[in-house]
């Protein structure tokens, strides 16, 4: 059974029975489009024991990794986080900043200093939030290895009066998207800081709990109740046996976990990018019309949608289709053509010898392509982009890698091309793949162009970064040092029939929780 997506971006509810099926997909010869399969909607709810009946609404938790939303570290507290803490701002589904604790805020001239005014407000134990506190939890998240990387242009961080500025060492004219970093008011027990969100922890008779604070008759429960999990193991069977009400997962990642239980499953938007990127120092893979062509020969809507089972939105840009900055215009001129392809290739005297095999001068067109083994849905996009270059007359080896040496091969650049991934920020910054030192520009691109067009992009706000994100999408679909193929979505399982109304975020699963129904016994 294949699931559909219901609603923009794949973010719509969908029923899943028995889990996931790889078979079938890794079944696929290659990226030819298929008309898509429509699910059978049940027709009954599953049977409940009565134990299973009277159970309410539970979350999973893991209170020995502690509850700081900045310095923890594992991934069901920080799911929570949300319930107890916010932040100056609050991204929706789009990535556009909302303000949260921020009032409203102002920026100089040169764009370097930006001030926050606070909202009035209080933390879990009813006193005041203040911009001393608000700066400490930035400066904390600009030290920690959760934000360090999205704060590195931050210079200082300083309390004045009722605001907080905040002073760059470069332009950043998103500078709101990455800001919805939580504010914590510290205690005496350093992994369970106060917050200022709709629930405070708290011990209860039955054990720990969320518990609503004073003005939360708009909440859908007055009390949650917090399960303890151990292993990943117990995390699987805790929900297949209802005795949580939801998970929040990557069921295309690496090590996604295997639901069986019959559940409902609402997708959200993230900035994960699955990419193909190129050795531009040495192979075919230097020439931009042989890039262009491989570009032109991935099927992004087959990956998205058969390979990757709808967890995904096929882009052929580095910016989320969801995104305002997305440039669909030019998206559109990149779609799969296989004609298109042909034409590029040969264009670049890439000529179809006897033996069917794409040649220039005594050379073939030979290519090798990278991807980790230990990713079962990254090797089938792999094998099915294989499929299409070879019907185009390349000859193509797919190398299939454990982690540590993918990431050895990449870096000694054994490669003509490879299948990555990277959770961009929320500003679709793309330093880290295109600048000449980015973190992540394996096949050695340089560019003049590309790196101005970068530092206009980042400066600029408003109508004015719109168009400089544009000029550089333009660029990068000329250059194609990088392939886009999708954004991933994420993943919120919910109990049968227990949840509706919900709307998950990339940071939170909980976003619009005054518009959730909970329906328990």
């Amino acid at each position: 059974m294949k699931p559909t997506n219901k609603g923009k971006w794949g973010m719509g509810k969908r029923i899943c029975c028995l889990g996931l099926t790889l078979a079938a997909l890794l079944s696929l010869p290659s990226c030819r489009r298929a008309e898509p399969e429509e699910t059978p909607e049940p027709t009954h709810a599953p049977v409940l024991t009565e134990e299973e009946e009277q159970r309410g609404f539970i979350l999973p938790c893991y209170p020995a990794g502690g509850f700081h939303p900045i310095t923890g570290t594992n991934r069901l507290n920080l799911t929570l986080a949300p319930l107890m803490y916010r932040g100056l701002f609050a991204l929706d589904q789009t990535f556009t900043p909302q303000n949260d604790l921020c009032e409203s805020y102002t920026v100089s001239d040169d764009g370097l200093v930006w001030t926050f005014h606070l909202k009035v407000t209080t933390f879990s134990d009813s006193t005041p939030l203040t911009a001393g506190e608000a700066a400490a939890s930035l400066e904390l998240a600009r030290h920690s290895s959760r934000f360090s990387g999205r704060l590195s242009a931050v210079s200082r961080i300083a309390a004045e009066g009722t605001t907080v500025v905040v002073t760059l060492s470069k332009p950043n004219g998103a500078l709101p998207t990455l800001l919805d970093i939580p504010i914590v008011k510290e205690t005496d027990d350093p992994l369970r800081p106060l917050g200022t969100g709709p629930y405070m922890l708290a011990e209860t008779e039955e054990g720990l709990a969320l518990v609503a604070r004073a003005g939360g008759e708009d909440l859908p429960a007055e009390s949650i109740s917090l399960r303890s999990i151990g292993a990943g193991d117990d995390l699987v069977y805790a929900f297949d046996a209802r005795e949580i009400s939801l998970v929040d997962t990557d069921l295309t990642g690496t090590s996604a976990l295997g639901y069986s239980s019959r559940f409902e499953m609402t997708d959200y938007p993230t900035t994960s990018l699955l990419y193909v990127g190129f050795n531009l120092r040495s192979g075919a893979c230097r020439e931009a019309e042989v890039r262009r062509a491989i570009s032109r020969a991935a099927d992004r809507e087959i990956m998205a949608q058969q390979l990757l089972a709808g967890h995904a939105v096929a882009s052929t840009l580095p910016i989320h289709p969801g995104s305002e900055y997305h440039d669909a215009t030019l998206a559109a001129g990149l779609d799969f053509d296989m004609g298109e392809a042909d034409r590029l290739l040969t264009a670049a005297d890439w000529q179809i010898s006897e033996e069917g095999q794409r040649r220039k001068g005594r050379s073939d067109l030979t290519l090798k392509l990278l991807v980790n083994q230990d990713n079962t849905y990254k090797v089938t996009v792999a094998e099915a982009l294989a499929a299409s270059l070879r019907e185009l007359g390349c000859v193509v080896t797919v190398s299939k890698l454990p982690w540590e040496e993918f990431v050895t091969a990449l870096t000694r650049r054994e490669f003509d091309l490879y299948l990555g991934e990277t959770t961009l920020t929320a500003d679709f910054d793309l330093e880290a793949l295109l600048a000449p030192i980015g973190s992540l520009n394996y096949g050695g691109y340089a560019d003049g162009e590309t790196t101005a067009l970068l530092e206009a992009c980042r400066s600029a706000r408003g109508e004015e970064r719109r168009q400089a994100t544009e000029a550089l999408c333009a660029r990068v679909a000329e250059e194609v040092p990088i392939l886009p193929i999708c954004f991933k979505n994420g993943s919120l399982l919910t109990q049968w029939g227990q949840v509706s109304g919900a709307a998950p975020t990339q940071r939170d699963v909980f976003a619009g929780l005054e518009n959730w129904r909970i329906n328990t016994p």
